[in-house]
């Protein structure tokens, strides 16, 4: 987690206390937007790129891990992104234990690296297959995630990113493998 989204998640802990989740809640996706760009503007100075680890986890039936954040719409491949001093798997099995209480087992394949424009012009993200982890019992409660499960590929939630169909349909569906994300 970068300092500013620390900071964020404190100040919403004790917002939350005095005024409740719901507040909470629609004011941190009132304020998403703005944060994003507030962010990105520093990133802009602060790095010349931003990097960001996604992995499809499959699990033994072949059902893919997919989570849902309190700050976007929409089910969510796991992941986030990569902090100074990291490499691409040290982040990658950073978010998995954060959102999902999965740890690696052996070393995740990685499949393909994307320009995510939608972010900003500077924003890539590596997106990794999972399929030797570990998970002991479910994600610890936290204010970045509301939700979280394994689903069959063929039986998304109807809310699902786009990106994340994309990168699916790329992997089991066969479909050309685009550079964006």
């Amino acid at each position: 987690m970068t300092v500013l989204r620390k900071a964020f998640d404190k100040a919403s802990q004790r917002l939350e206390v005095r005024f409740g989740f719901m507040f909470l809640h629609r004011l941190r996706r009132a304020l998403e937007p703005v944060i994003r760009r507030v962010l990105h503007f520093y990133w802009r100075f602060s790095r010349a790129a931003t990097l960001g680890t996604r992995a499809i986890v499959v699990d033994g039936a072949g059902r893919i891990f997919l989570v849902k954040h309190s700050y976007v719409e929409g089910w969510h491949l796991p992941g986030g992104g990569v902090e100074t001093g990291e490499t691409l798997i040290e982040a990658l099995a950073r978010e998995l234990a954060e959102e999902g209480n999965i740890r690696l087992g052996a070393t995740p394949q990685l499949y393909g690296v994307y320009f995510n424009k939608r972010a900003s012009r500077r924003d890539h993200v590596a997106l990794f297959i999972v399929r030797d982890f570990g998970q002991d019992g479910n994600p610890q409660p936290n204010h970045e995630i509301v939700a979280h499960g394994f689903f069959p590929v063929d039986a998304l939630p109807k809310d699902a990113s786009r990106g994340t169909r994309a990168r699916l349909a790329e992997v089991f569906g066969g479909a050309t493998v685009s550079e964006l994300w």
